[in-house]
């Protein structure tokens, strides 16, 4: 079973109550061969909600306290990305996930490109929470740019 972001599948649960539609994951979404999670959802946002970035780095780093999540605003919302991480772990394991497409320059799911941390649109080289999380426990995480 693939998992995937759920905004790829064409479901508005981006920050801004948009989705990010790709046919070739909502086509596996309705195959039935991919389900769909959405880790900030599962972290307890709401949609819409305030835009957020990683400052001080990248996933990893605010896997290991070394980083924050911030909402535009200036408030700390890491312990809600890190909650949605885990619960996205969680799920990845119960489905024995073989792969897990999720979508790209997000806080949560960047699997190669986040933003900056800056609000400034400028991306850098780094995984999202989520990504950063799965990539540590072993699952094939990679972008809806990288799918084939």
């Amino acid at each position: 079973m693939i998992l995937v972001s759920s905004c790829l599948a064409g479901l508005e649960v981006r920050y801004n109550g948009t989705h990010s539609l790709d046919n070739r994951i909502s086509k596996l979404v309705n195959e039935e061969k991919a389900v769909t999670i959405c880790p900030e959802l599962l972290g307890g946002f709401l949609t819409p909600r305030e835009p957020a970035e990683i400052v001080g780095g990248n996933g990893e780093d605010v896997l290991d306290g070394n980083a924050k999540v911030i909402e535009k605003s200036g408030k700390d919302v890491t312990a809600l990305y890190l909650e949605g991480a885990h619960a996205t772990l969680r799920k990845a394991r119960e489905i024995n996930a073989s792969i897990v497409i999720l979508k790209e320059n997000s806080p949560s799911c960047g699997s190669s490109m986040i933003y900056n941390g800056e609000f400034k649109g400028e991306r850098i080289v780094g995984n999202g929470v989520t990504s950063a999380l799965l990539k540590r426990n072993g699952f094939q995480v990679m972008s809806e740019e990288d799918f084939v």
